[in-house]
């Protein structure tokens, strides 16, 4: 079998050459839905990223925590507000949190400010479904599988519901040998040990991992392979497929209110 070439399986950028146009795109769709719904600010942390943007409805239940992409070392949540567009509509309450950067710090230092957000928007005494893009949809998946009541201050195991993964990254090892890594500086160890793939699979809640049809084919096997391995430990999982996506075109769906990714995350928080 040829060697998997992995800096082109994993570099999207590259991959996706209209890249530039599509995340302007973003910034100013979000920019708009910003001026139109003005977020709640909440702080979860002392650093100037460590903000939650929260996009509230009218209605009850479970808020839908959208985590943004961008390697562990771009982007923020500024780039995303208009993901909350769907939901918002449906009458769900959407919280878009930032978080420090690679190098800066880790990928485990940054599972563990997403674990303080997590925790932050507890206060507001309703469960969360975790959802994500990208790098997102990793930290959306180690949400999931955190055991909550054993952490410093004990929450309900049952914190978070739900996990809706967009593109998402599990398996981190493949990134040690390529460009992406100058900013993580992961070794063997330390990529396996930050990749929810080889974590215990949750007990409890259930996980959705969808990735673009036009996605590369190792981002096609890491959802499979979560899926997989997770359903086959007893959690209800689904894998599925954006029609004629590419890895930024992916998340369009969850500004639509129509879409049928904002149809399925609306039978996860209702259920």
């Amino acid at each position: 079998m040829a060697e998997i070439d992995y800096e082109v399986e994993y570099n999207n950028r590259a991959r996706v050459p209209e890249n530039p146009s599509l995340i302007a795109g973003w910034a100013r769709d979000a920019a708009a839905y910003r001026a139109r719904c003005k977020p709640r600010a909440i702080a979860y942390g002392p650093g100037v990223r460590n903000t939650i943007d929260l996009f509230p409805a009218a209605g009850e239940g479970p808020i839908v925590v959208f985590i943004h992409g961008g390697y562990w070392q771009a982007l923020d949540g500024s780039f995303f507000s208009h993901c909350a567009r769907g939901l918002n509509a449906h009458g769900f309450s959407v919280a878009v949190p930032s978080y420090d950067l690679c190098p800066d710090v880790t990928v485990n230092d940054i599972i563990g400010q997403m674990r303080h957000a997590s925790r932050e928007l507890a206060r507001l005494g309703r469960p969360l479904v975790m959802s994500g893009h990208s790098a997102g949809g990793h930290l959306a998946a180690c949400l999931l599988a955190t055991d909550w009541a054993a952490i410093d201050r004990p929450l309900p195991k049952d914190l978070v519901v739900a996990a809706y993964t967009i593109s998402g990254l599990f398996d981190l090892v493949p990134l040690v040998e390529t460009s992406l890594n100058s900013a993580l500086r992961l070794d063997q160890a330390a990529a396996r040990s930050a990749s929810p793939l080889f974590w215990n699979a949750p007990v409890r809640g259930s996980l959705d991992a969808v990735v673009g049809e036009n996605e590369s084919a190792e981002y096609l096997r890491q959802s499979r392979a979560i899926v997989d391995r997770w359903g086959a430990a007893g959690l209800p999982t689904r894998f599925g497929v954006v029609p004629e996506a590419n890895h930024f075109t992916a998340i369009a769906p969850l500004a639509d209110p129509g879409s049928s990714m904002v149809s399925r995350l609306l039978q996860l928080v209702r259920r």
